[in-house]
């Protein structure tokens, strides 16, 4: 794979990354409880964390990463996705974040599936177990704050 290609498909991925960020900065001017501003800034702390591995990852790196099937818990698949404002629970937003990860999963599955170069298909692949990592976190923490709690 070229340098520049592998160039342009990480800055791609850290331009979503800065999506993100800069929903949940919106999401958090609007919030109206502590705990809800408190997982909004979280997630944005996370997303930048995101941004900064999908920086610093080389190509040699991506080549010899082993990529391992992440487990999907699904808890979030079928559930209604409230429309972020400032009436959002906790529940809500657990629902959003790890909805808008499985959109980023199923956006680099896609795009694994149509890359032509093995390279950047395990460069894809990368993206897509990272993202699903993400979501799982929040079904695992969506698991234990509200199923749980019901």
């Amino acid at each position: 794979m070229k340098k520049s290609d592998f160039q342009e498909i990480i800055r791609f991925a850290m331009d979503r990354e800065d999506e993100s960020i800069q929903t949940y900065e919106r999401m958090n001017q609007i919030a109206k409880t502590p705990g809800l501003k408190k997982l909004i800034d979280e997630l944005k702390k996370e997303e930048e964390n995101h941004k900064r591995l999908l920086k610093n990852l080389s190509q040699k790196r991506v080549e010899s990463y082993n990529i391992k099937d992440i487990t999907d818990l699904k808890i979030t698949d079928y559930l209604i996705q409230e429309k972020p404002g400032p009436d959002m629970d906790f529940q809500g937003l657990l629902t959003f974040a790890a909805q808008k990860e499985q959109k980023s999963v199923d956006l680099y599955s896609e795009l694994e599936k149509r890359a032509e170069n093995e390279e950047i298909k395990k460069l894809f692949g990368y993206l897509v177990q990272q993202e699903k990592s993400h979501k799982l976190k929040l079904e695992k923490e969506y698991d234990k704050q509200v199923l749980e709690e019901d």
